[in-house]
């Protein structure tokens, strides 16, 4: 009985502590293409058909403003810088929990990102260019 009431008092107070999170987690998998969408996107010849049948997704905000023809480099930064504040509002939000899980996830990131510094330095290359090549998931707070 006395689990019973335990069990009550955590579904009385679930969406006081979990409900926003899930209710935004709810809302980035309803934004997941669907098969049609996939469909129509493997008929596309070019990435600028690619562009056009974004737009008319969740995905078409964060293109709109590319020029064409959109290179596919562009596509990818603009679908990891998505990703990346996506997971970051997520990250914000989260109780310390599953923060540290977020913080888990983002530690191979860095980790690559280190051997990628190491080993450009050690090859004399830009750091510029090796910043920009780094994951920004695995970037440092600094």
């Amino acid at each position: 009985e006395v689990c019973q009431l335990i069990h009550m008092s955590e579904l009385l107070t679930f969406n006081i502590q979990d409900g926003f999170l899930e209710a935004v987690v709810r809302g980035f998998r309803s934004s997941i293409l669907t098969q049609a969408d996939y469909a129509n996107l493997s008929q596309c010849d070019n990435v600028d058909d690619m562009k056009m049948h974004l737009s008319v997704t969740e995905y078409g905000p964060f293109l709109q403003n590319e020029p064409s023809p959109l290179a596919t480099t562009v596509l990818g930064e603009r679908c990891t810088e998505k990703l990346v504040d996506e997971f970051n509002y997520i990250r914000c939000h989260a109780n310390q929990d599953l923060a540290k899980f977020l913080d888990f996830i983002t530690y191979q990131y860095m980790i690559d990102n280190v051997i990628l510094i190491i080993t450009g330095t050690l090859h004399d290359r830009d750091t510029e260019e090796l910043m920009e090549k780094c994951h920004p998931l695995g970037m440092f707070d600094s």
